[in-house]
C-alpha cells in the first residue's frame, strides 16, 4: 500500500478489485472504457499469461476513488515493461481527482522499480484535436457523438453513405448483432483471414474466447452475410454508455459489395438504440483511408497522449522507426503473407503474445 496526501492506493488481485466495485466505477466514469473493465485484464492473464495489476485509490472514508489497470508486459531477452494497456488504445488511470491519479501513477512506477522493470507505458485520452494541427499527429483517436436513436442517426448522414449502406443491402447482404458463442468463431475466420492478408500475426483464438467470457453480454459480434458465407465481422465492447470497436475485418473478395458499410451501420444502429451516447472507432493516422472512412460517419479526432516513463517518473522519448527499420518490416510483412494460412495462424499468436499494440 502507498499514500499519497491522505489517499491510500492498494494493489489487488482480479476477484478483490471486483468485490471492490471496480467495473462498476470505471461504467460512470466520463473517460472509462472497455479496456479499464477487468474483463480485459482477466483475459490477458488467461490468454497469454501476463501478469496484470489492479490498482485502486481508496478516500479516507473507504471509498473508491479511482483504478488504474496495469500489465507486466514481459518480453523474452528484453525485460518488462509496466503497460496501461497492453493490445489497445487507452488505459492510464481514471481518478475522482488529480490526487488521485497521481497516487495511482507513483503506485504503478513503485511496482516498476521492485521488479525491475524498464519502464511504464501510459496509453491517455486527449481532447478534441484543433483541424489546424491535425496533420502534425502520427495518431489520432476517432470518437462520435450519437444521438437517441438509430433512425435520427441515419438522418444525420449525407446522402452519399446513406446510399452506400443501402447498396450492400441491395447487394444481398444481411447483418445481425449477437452475443452467442459461436459468433466468435465466425467472426475469427474473417479477422484471420483478413490479418494474414494485411502480413500482421494474429491474436489467437483463446484471446477472443476469453474475451467473450469474461465480458458476457458487454462484448458484441457483428456478422455480415453473402448468402450463408460470414464476409464481414467486427466486436464492440460496452461500458456503460460508451462503446468501442477494436476489431473490424472483411474479407477482400467480397469488398465490392460494401460489406464492411453494412457491417459499421449495423454495429452503430445497435449501440445507439441500446442507449450508447459514444462510439470509440479506434486510433487512425489523419489524412489516409481508415481516417477518412471513419470520419465519414461523423467521427470526430482527439488526441492520444501516450507517455512513457522511466522508472523514476522521467518522460523517455519514444522510438521513431528509421528508414531501415521501416524497410524491415515491409519486408517480413511480405514474407508472412507468404506463408500458408493454417501456419500463420499457428505461428501468429506466438508472436502476437509480445507486440503491444
Amino acid at each position: 500500500m502507498s499514500r499519497t496526501d491522505d489517499v491510500d492506493v492498494v494493489s489487488t488481485g482480479l476477484r478483490e478489485a471486483r468485490a471492490a466495485g471496480w467495473d462498476d466505477y470505471v461504467s460512470r466514469h466520463p473517460e472509462g472504457t472497455g479496456y479499464h473493465q477487468l474483463a480485459w485484464l482477466e483475459s490477458i492473464a488467461s490468454a497469454y499469461g501476463h501478469r496484470v495489476w489492479c490498482l485502486m485509490a481508496m478516500s479516507p472514508g473507504g471509498n473508491l476513488s479511482g483504478v488504474m489497470p496495469v500489465c507486466e508486459f514481459r518480453v523474452p531477452l528484453t525485460g518488462a515493461r509496466w503497460i496501461s494497456l497492453p493490445y489497445c488504445d487507452l488505459g492510464g488511470p481514471l481518478a475522482s481527482s488529480e490526487t488521485a491519479a497521481s497516487a495511482l501513477r507513483e503506485r504503478a512506477l513503485d511496482l516498476v522499480k521492485r521488479y525491475s522493470g524498464k519502464g511504464l507505458c501510459l496509453r491517455l485520452p486527449g481532447g478534441a484535436v484543433d483541424p489546424q494541427s491535425e496533420s502534425n499527429l502520427a495518431k489520432v483517436s476517432m470518437l462520435c457523438e450519437l444521438p437517441d436513436s438509430s433512425e435520427a442517426l441515419f438522418r444525420s448522414y449525407k446522402p452519399k453513405l446513406r446510399s452506400q449502406i443501402r447498396k450492400a443491402e441491395k447487394n444481398g447482404l444481411r447483418a445481425e448483432v449477437t452475443s452467442g458463442k459461436e459468433a466468435v468463431w465466425l467472426f475469427y475466420q474473417v479477422f484471420a483471414d483478413n490479418m494474414h492478408r494485411l502480413g500482421s500475426p494474429v491474436h489467437s483464438l483463446r484471446w477472443f474466447q476469453d474475451l467473450q467470457q469474461a465480458f458476457g453480454d458487454r462484448l458484441k459480434v457483428g456478422l455480415v452475410y453473402f448468402e450463408e458465407k460470414v464476409i464481414g465481422a467486427g466486436i464492440i465492447l460496452v461500458n456503460g454508455a460508451r462503446a468501442s470497436i477494436p476489431w473490424a475485418s472483411t474479407l477482400a473478395e467480397f469488398n465490392r459489395l460494401a460489406p464492411n458499410m453494412l457491417l459499421y451501420w449495423t454495429l452503430l444502429a445497435h449501440v445507439t438504440d441500446a442507449g450508447c451516447r459514444i462510439f470509440d472507432f479506434g486510433r487512425s493516422t489523419p489524412g489516409e483511408g481508415t481516417y477518412r472512412f471513419k470520419k465519414q460517419w461523423g467521427a470526430v479526432p482527439h488526441e492520444l497522449q501516450w507517455l512513457d516513463l522511466s522508472p523514476d517518473g522521467e518522460p523517455m522519448t519514444q522510438k521513431v522507426a528509421s528508414g531501415q527499420e521501416s524497410k524491415l518490416r515491409a519486408m517480413v510483412e511480405s514474407a508472412w503473407q507468404r506463408l500458408p494460412l493454417s501456419v500463420a495462424n499457428l505461428l501468429g499468436p506466438q508472436v502476437r503474445k509480445y507486440i503491444s499494440l
